[in-house]
């Protein structure tokens, strides 16, 4: 689950880190990602990896409509454009029931394979899921050490005189959300393929809310805070077992917790544990 949310929290940080777009439809991507791997697999019969690369594309293509009409508006419309998209994402999941047997999901989803290896083991995921995220961990460093990089971080810091530098700044803000969603629909895949069920409750809101707390508790704007975010986000639930809390409510008290870092983070230390940017 860490090399899942480090890829959905590299995604988040191309966007909010470099590109300053607090995008709040993540999970949405996550789950198209996660839906047309797994629809391609049953559906089609093709192997894990074709239906990645295929649900990669599907993903990206779809970002693409949404970002066009959604990245002329700025700022709290932009974010309000971004909830509007997840929210659409999560009811055509859960009412379509005749693809995506909506709130019944899809279970008995096959595990990956390659070359008649299985990967049916909790080892043998890991080592899978490590390899994928540290190929994306590549990919998103060569992304943003590129021009294409550094002209979003010009972006994000001063968007008009982007656009007097020459830089088309639509554009540019359109690919880096298509480049974001496709990264994000390979955790859907590696999720799909790990618990080998998906259903609609697990791509909410709340989970492109969770998504953006690990960029703004690690940081952002580099490639140590969303790592360091995310270790820290998923053991911290791990750590609270030892105290010993009532089944009832150690969800709550995790809530609160994170709630507590994040108004302590954004008050005294507005860049995360490890980040160089400083979310105003």
């Amino acid at each position: 689950m860490i090399f899942i949310y480090g890829i959905l929290a590299l995604s988040m940080n191309l966007l909010a880190g470099y590109t300053g777009l607090l995008s709040l439809c993540q999970a949405a991507f996550y789950g198209i990602g996660a839906y047309s791997t797994t629809l391609l697999m049953i559906k089609v019969g093709i192997n894990f990896f074709p239906a990645l690369v295929c649900g990669i594309f599907i993903t990206s293509f779809i970002s693409l409509f949404i970002a066009y009409p959604s990245l002329r508006l700025r700022g709290d419309y932009f974010i309000l454009a971004a909830i509007g998209f997840q929210l659409i994402v999560f009811s055509i999941l859960y009412n379509c029931v005749w693809l995506t047997r909506g709130p019944y999901g899809i279970p008995g989803i096959p595990r990956p394979s390659a070359f008649g290896f299985q990967f049916d083991s909790l080892p043998r995921y890991f080592l899978l899921g490590g390899f994928i995220f540290f190929l994306v961990l590549l990919f998103t460093r060569a992304i943003l050490r590129s021009p294409f990089g550094r002209a979003l971080k010009a972006i994000r810091e001063d968007e008009l005189t982007a656009g007097v530098m020459g830089k088309n700044v639509p554009a540019l803000k359109i690919w880096a959300f298509v480049i974001g969603a496709g990264i994000a629909s390979v955790s859907g895949a590696l999720y799909a393929g790990y618990v080998t069920y998906i259903d609609p409750t697990s791509f909410t809101l709340d989970e492109s809310i969770f998504i953006i707390a690990i960029v703004l508790v690690g940081g952002s704007g580099n490639l140590k805070g969303p790592i360091v975010g995310t270790f820290f986000m998923l053991i911290l639930p791990e750590a609270l077992r030892f105290l010993g809390l009532p089944v009832t409510i150690a969800p709550n008290v995790r809530q609160m917790i994170y709630g507590l870092l994040l108004i302590l983070l954004m008050r005294y230390r507005p860049q995360g544990i490890a980040g160089e940017y400083r979310f105003e």
